[in-house]
């Protein structure tokens, strides 16, 4: 965890900002619920327990500025809601999602199959690949009985 808030404290300051409580907390939570998909609301309520004092703009502003930062990153899982989880991955892509078309459980798959892919795109020269992003959509085993 201290590694997080290390990178966290060096992007902040790399870009001019400083790491305030409301920021901490805010990664405390998204790092605590890791793999959980937290929408800003969800945020706002985990971190109101840790610090009543805090607003729901800050946490909006602190999750742009995060996600701006590439700290954080910014799902969307097609259900009218955003969502965000740390950017923990140490190359340039992040995990793919299976999402539950009936419960709307997320369940994360870390296997990275389009890296062929990418490579064929981009030996076309025509086009540089940054990054990809991967939803599958349908049913859980749970929802499948």
């Amino acid at each position: 965890m201290d590694s997080i808030f290390d990178t966290l404290k060096e992007k902040l300051k790399e870009n001019g900002y400083k790491l305030t409580t409301q920021r901490r907390i805010i990664v405390d939570v998204i790092a605590e619920n890791q793999g959980g998909h937290l929408s800003p609301e969800e945020i706002y309520d985990k971190v109101k327990d840790k610090y009543p004092e805090i607003g729901l703009a800050t946490v909006y502003r602190t999750l742009q500025l995060l996600e701006e930062l590439n700290i954080v990153y910014k799902l969307n899982f097609n259900d009218g809601c955003s969502r965000y989880e740390l950017n923990t991955c140490s190359g340039d892509h992040h995990h793919h999602h299976l999402i539950c078309l009936n419960c709307g459980k997320v369940i994360e798959v870390e296997v990275d199959l389009l890296e062929n892919l990418e490579e064929e795109i981009e030996k076309e020269g025509e086009f540089k690949v940054v990054d990809h992003n991967v939803k599958f959509f349908g049913y859980c085993k749970d929802c499948q009985k």
